[in-house]
């Protein structure tokens, strides 16, 4: 009894974290459509003092463990990581000032498809058939929420699919990078370099600088979410193995519906459960057969 509870305990409070951490991060994105659909804030403006605040969150602990070891033989694959971080964020924020909330993360959940076939061209990692049929199912998920045949289609839904793109490929070299790079130097380059590209992005579309004090704050307490909300899922995979929380993970969709339904009003059409659907199906189908050759191997 004692054995299984310790067992339990762990898993139980991993998954609660994690759910935690999607409410928070389903806040935020209801956040930024508060000031960029609704309040006419610049998408790129938002996300400079959404990030800014959350750097000023994590200096402490950035000066604690990582300013001291940012010296790295891999520095311009850690640029180029931030560089595509940016280009995710700047697309998924942007997303956002057009596209409703349930479509955002839904299209938003393509991600771990693209990370399948990044994977097997620029890692050379084997993609088997099993993999190929998720994606394959994913992507069909993704055009029913899509419905670019549909005369309600909009150009501006494909920018939540390219920041799963982006966010996609900053997966694929941070996995790569973990090989020889600690933990702390991935996130003490994200953060000190994540905030001036902002800047300049925010620049180049002219800075929204006439701000009230109704659409600077929403920007700043998106900035302490995000925070919070990084926070509880990296202390989710610290307790809990990554493949148990994934279903956890999809809970943040429905947070997302019921805050777009609640603040904006937005219904989301069977279409997009049926699309979600596929995409849960082909995440969950692939953890399966995974799962079940990573037992095979250990069979004796």
């Amino acid at each position: 009894m004692m054995r299984e509870l310790k067992i339990t305990q762990p898993a139980v409070f991993g998954a609660t974290l994690m759910v935690g951490a999607g409410a928070l991060f389903a806040i935020n994105n209801t956040l930024a459509q508060l000031a960029t659909m609704r309040m006419g804030m610049a998408s790129t403006t938002f996300a400079f003092w959404q990030y800014l605040v959350a750097t000023c969150f994590a200096l402490p602990w950035l000066y604690k463990n990582g300013l001291g070891g940012l010296l790295s033989n891999n520095a311009h694959w850690h640029i180029l990581r931030v560089l595509l971080s940016v280009a995710g964020v700047q697309l998924w924020v942007a997303g956002l000032a057009y596209v409703p909330i349930w479509q955002a993360i839904a299209l938003l959940m393509l991600s771990p498809f693209f990370v399948t076939i990044g994977a097997s061209l620029f890692l050379n990692e084997r993609t088997t058939v099993d993999r190929w049929n998720a994606v394959i199912i994913g992507f069909v998920g993704g055009m029913i929420i899509l419905a670019p045949w549909s005369d309600a289609f909009s150009t501006y839904a494909l920018l939540p699919v390219g920041a799963a793109f982006f966010w996609a490929m900053v997966s694929l070299i941070t996995k790569s990078l973990t090989k020889t790079e600690k933990p702390e130097i991935l996130t003490a380059y994200l953060l000190l370099l994540l905030t001036p590209l902002n800047a300049l992005t925010a620049v180049w579309d002219g800075f929204d600088v006439e701000l009230s004090l109704t659409t600077l704050i929403l920007p700043l307490i998106a900035g302490a979410l995000t925070t919070a909300a990084q926070f509880l899922l990296a202390k989710s995979y610290s307790v809990a193995d990554a493949a148990y929380l994934q279903p956890f993970d999809h809970v943040k969709l429905a947070f997302n519906v019921l805050f777009g339904i609640f603040v904006f009003g937005f219904y989301p059409p069977g279409s997009m459960w049926l699309g979600t659907t596929l995409i849960v199906l082909g995440s969950f189908y692939l953890l399966h057969r995974e799962t079940k050759k990573e037992e095979q191997k250990a069979t004796p």
